[in-house]
Formats: structure tokens, C-alpha cells, sequence
């Protein structure tokens, strides 16, 4: 994903908490936009696209639960996450029949709304039938792998890591986005996983042709491209 598709706007009073949650998305690989109240955060819901929104609901000037039904009142359909202390039956209730996609109570772990935040995202993001980088295409209704005409066969999380770096083709993605986006877990940085996969994959899709399209980004992790396209990138 790219540009809007993962950009997240985060709408939350609490400085300490809007904080947190802006460095822990974006140490995930989204880019995210902060409003400090219900104004502001209305004013940039409208300004530009955004894939979600998470939103407190007791907000200094426009609460959550208004911002929301102007929104959709105005005909803007990004999804977004509500999260709030009130966690009754009839608060989240309410704040589903404003408009709202998803209600987290607070206090909450970040990992949960990381988890939600990503269930918005598939939820609003149509997935395009077939991915194709050079000779090498991926059907993805079909889970099939082509290159240059001959089929590979790849397993399950092969195939997973495959579709995840080819979707963000001439992007790098660090070990910690590989393994949050495949294993849906938090990466600890002691185990290789990652990499033990990436050998299998480049002993499938690249060992046996002289163009490579798997590249290590020094210092980061990984990256699929084109040599030409990728070659300052890599090491």
C-alpha cells in the first residue's frame, strides 16, 4: 500500500496517548496526521484522503460521535475506529449508529488496535486479481506464481511474503513490517524467520534466472524490484 492507502489520521486530546499512537503506527509503516481536537480532526478528515481513522470519543470542541455524523453526512466513507473509556453496551452502540466501524474501550494494547486498524484497511481496499513485477506474476485469487512462464510452487507463508513485497514493489520493508503483516505477532528482533524465508524464496523465484528481484536493503530488510529500479536501494 501507498500514499493514502496507508495513511492513518489519529484524532486524540491526551497528549501522552496521541503520542504513543503515532509513534507505534508509524514504526509499522503507516503514515499518520494528528488532531488534538474534534475541529481540527474534522478539518483534515476533509482536507485530504485517508485509509482510517482513529478517534477518541470525548474531544474538546466537536466530540467523536459528531465528527463522525458530519462525515457521513458529508459523504466520506473512511472507515473509523472509535476508542473511548465508555464502554457500556449503549456507548458502543451509539457510537456504531453515528457511523462509526469499530469501538475499542479503552485501556486498550496497541497490538489489539493495530489489529483492527488493518481489518479496516482490507476491509476498504479491493484486491486486485493478478500482481506482476517483470516476468514474474502472482495470480492472487488463484494463488498461483509465474515466472517466465514456468509455475512455482510456494508455500503458504512463501506465498504470503511474496504478495506483501510485491504489493509495495521499490519499497523496503523492515523485518518487524514482514513479520506483523505475515505472522500477524510482534517481531522481538531474535529470531530469523524472516530471513530463513527469504532464502526459500529466492531459491524459488530468483536463484534460477540471472535478473534478481528479491533485494537486501542494508540496515532496513528487504525490498522486491527490478535491478535497475532498485540498485542505489540495495546493498
Amino acid at each position: 500500500m501507498t500514499g493514502a492507502r496507508r495513511r492513518i489520521l489519529v484524532i486524540e486530546d491526551d497528549p501522552e496517548t496521541a503520542e504513543q499512537l503515532v509513534d507505534f503506527l508509524e514504526t509499522r509503516g503507516y503514515a499518520t496526521d494528528l488532531a488534538g481536537d474534534g475541529n481540527e480532526g474534522l478539518r483534515l478528515a476533509q482536507s485530504a484522503p485517508y485509509a482510517v481513522i482513529v478517534i477518541d470519543r470525548m474531544l474538546p470542541g466537536i466530540d467523536g460521535i459528531a465528527v463522525i455524523r458530519r462525515l457521513r453526512e458529508a459523504g466520506t466513507v473512511t472507515p473509523a475506529l472509535i476508542v473511548s473509556a465508555l464502554g457500556e453496551v449503549d456507548d458502543r452502540v451509539r457510537g456504531l449508529r453515528a457511523g462509526g466501524d469499530d469501538y475499542l474501550v479503552k485501556p486498550f494494547a496497541f497490538v489489539e488496535l493495530l489489529a483492527r486498524v488493518r481489518v479496516l484497511l482490507r476491509r476498504g481496499q479491493p484486491t486486485p486479481e493478478r500482481l506482476q513485477v517483470g516476468e514474474l506474476t502472482l495470480d492472487c485469487i488463484r494463488r498461483k506464481v509465474i515466472r517466465s512462464g514456468e509455475n512455482i510452487e510456494l508455500a503458504p507463508k512463501e506465498f504470503s511474503i511474496l504478495e506483501y513485497l510485491m504489493r509495495n514493489r521499490g519499497r523496503p520493508l523492515s523485518r518487524t513490517m514482514i513479520v506483523e503483516h505475515v505472522w500477524d505477532m510482534d517481531y522481538d528482533g531474535l529470531t530469523n524467520i524472516v530471513d530463513v524465508y527469504i532464502r526459500h524464496l529466492r531459491s524459488k523465484i530468483d536463484d534460477k534466472w540471472p535478473i534478481k528481484m528479491i533485494q537486501t536493503v542494508r540496515g532496513i530488510g528487504y525490498m522486491l524490484d527490478l535491478p535497475e529500479k532498485a540498485g542505489e536501494k540495495t546493498a
